[in-house]
């Protein structure tokens, strides 16, 4: 099957159009863009002044999203507005309940904060977000993150550390991929590497 995003090119630039799983279904003929959704050892380069790269946008349909991340010293950044500091990046996740990823979605993201690099939970459910510290973690070192979508919950999960946050449809999880984004209200101060490898 060919992916979606390259036969109708026009979509990625209106993604509202995906708010909708009966229209994608509609288009696609009732098929839906299955995962991987990135290539293994996918290097994201977010260049200085800029909040992302640019991605393809892919259709998902999945209660779950399991990968391995990486930084390296990119990671450690100053905002120029000292108060900007808290703010969470993304990294990586799906949006849901066949709505845009600012009324309900689940990823994890992250933030250099207090001389340590933090990942969090990071969701929004109809319409409202929410932001939970998960674990900090090392420099050029690995490691698995898994996000799962209940009927109720998504389900954080690094190591052995588990984080819920409340979900607002059920079923299996209609929505979009969701890349590294850099932001908050501030650009990237310089160019960001974040190593992702999705895992089957």
């Amino acid at each position: 099957m060919k992916p979606l995003i390259k036969k109708l090119p026009f979509l990625a630039a209106l993604p509202f159009l995906f708010l909708s799983c009966d229209i994608i279904k509609e288009l696609e003929g009732g098929s839906i863009i299955q995962t991987p959704v990135v290539e293994e050892g996918t290097t994201y380069l977010i260049k200085k002044g800029e909040h992302e790269t640019t991605n393809p946008f892919l259709v998902l349909k999945t209660n779950s999203i399991k990968f391995e991340v990486k930084f390296d010293s990119t990671a450690i950044y100053a905002t120029t507005d000292p108060a900007n500091q808290a703010d969470i990046n993304k990294l990586f996740g799906l949006s849901d309940c066949s709505s845009f990823h600012h009324q309900n979605s689940a990823r994890f993201g992250w933030r250099w904060y207090n001389n340590q690099l933090e990942l969090h939970a990071y969701s929004y459910n109809s319409g409202k977000n929410m932001s939970t510290f998960i674990t900090a973690i090392d420099l050029n070192k690995k490691y698995t993150c898994e996000v799962t979508l209940t009927d109720t919950n998504y389900l954080y999960k690094i190591g052995e550390k588990t984080i819920e946050h409340a979900r607002a449809c059920t079923g299996i999880g209609n929505g979009y991929q969701l890349y590294p984004y850099f932001g908050g209200d501030e650009t990237a101060p310089h160019q960001i590497k974040i190593m992702i490898n999705v895992l089957k």
